[in-house]
């Protein structure tokens, strides 16, 4: 019982100076492959920067189409004769402008 407990000392002794040498090795090898990155990060912002402009057309189509269902809901409610149709029309109007300049702003923030 006693002789167990050793073996599984030296086992783990061993195994442990083992994991670090491979540990080591695994780093070294990775020094030689390591780059320098600021080409990548170019590469990355170039990329997406290229995206803003499609971006921020997706986002004019969105807000054309939500206004289109909005101008139906308060149309709707107008004809109903809901007493809150200016409070519905408010919103709609409100989000419409916010997403223009949401992506006005996109669009000048990043320069494209």
């Amino acid at each position: 019982m006693v002789n167990d407990g050793i073996k599984l000392k030296c086992f783990f002794k061993k195994s442990k100076n083992l994991l670090s040498i491979i540990f080591l090795l695994f780093i070294i090898n990775g020094i030689g492959y390591a780059q320098d990155g600021v080409a990548g990060i170019n590469e990355a912002n170039q990329k997406v920067r290229s995206y803003f402009d499609a971006g921020t057309e997706l986002m004019y189509a969105v807000g054309a189409i939500l206004g289109l269902i909005g101008a139906v809901k308060v149309y709707q409610k107008w004809n109903a004769g809901d007493p809150d149709t200016g409070k519905v029309a408010a919103a709609w109007f409100g989000s419409c402008v916010f997403l223009v300049v949401v992506a006005t702003v996109i669009k000048s923030f990043f320069g494209v």
